[in-house]
């Protein structure tokens, strides 16, 4: 029962926000104005430079050249430290200074990638409302173009039906005619 009443507001919902989107793009189609949004740019001029550098943080971080450029930074940390420093080694096996290196990476870099897939999310769901209010506006032309095409349909139903109408008439005289012409006829 709870379900169904959540369902009926839900679908309320929907029709409402159709029916605002609807009128909304009447107006502007009417002041023949665009109605897409480029998301990208909405985005965009919205960014901070927090923003900014995490999108970069996260494009490095995420990229095959950080992984390899840094699996050979640690294969050569770890090398001279067991091999050409060995005794006088700075950070000798098991490698704590690397290991808080790596922790204190891992422990800015994480949350600074987070940020950057909280706004790409942000992009995503703004994307997915526009995707919305495109069908809804295709919804809307389409229903107009079907209207326009059950008027058109409607009045080529009548003037076809008139010109069927006249040709019936005509051929109606043409045989009454010919009757008449046949009766009047003296053998």
């Amino acid at each position: 029962m709870e379900a169904e009443k959540n369902l009926m507001d839900m679908n309320f919902l929907i029709a409402q926000i159709k029916k605002d989107l609807e009128k909304e793009f009447k107006q502007k189609m009417q002041r023949r104005e665009s109605t897409a949004r480029n998301i990208n740019k909405i985005v965009d001029r919205d960014i901070t430079y927090g923003e900014r550098i995490a999108d970069k943080v996260a494009l490095i971080g995420g990229s095959w050249r950080f992984i390899v450029g840094f699996a050979v930074f640690l294969i050569v940390w770890m090398f001279i430290n067991t091999f050409i420093l060995a005794a006088n080694a700075y950070d000798p096996y098991p490698y704590i200074l690397l290991n808080l290196c790596l922790s204190c990476l891992a422990a800015i870099q994480a949350p600074i990638i987070m940020m950057s897939q909280n706004r790409q999310a942000k992009k995503d769901r703004l994307e997915s409302e526009e995707d919305f209010r495109t069908n809804t506006r295709s919804e809307v032309q389409i229903q107009e173009i079907v209207a326009k095409l059950d008027l058109f349909m409607d009045l080529f139903i009548k003037i076809n039906f008139e010109q069927k109408e006249d040709q019936f008439k005509k051929i109606h005289r043409m045989l009454e005619e010919i009757h008449e012409h046949l009766h009047n006829k003296k053998p």
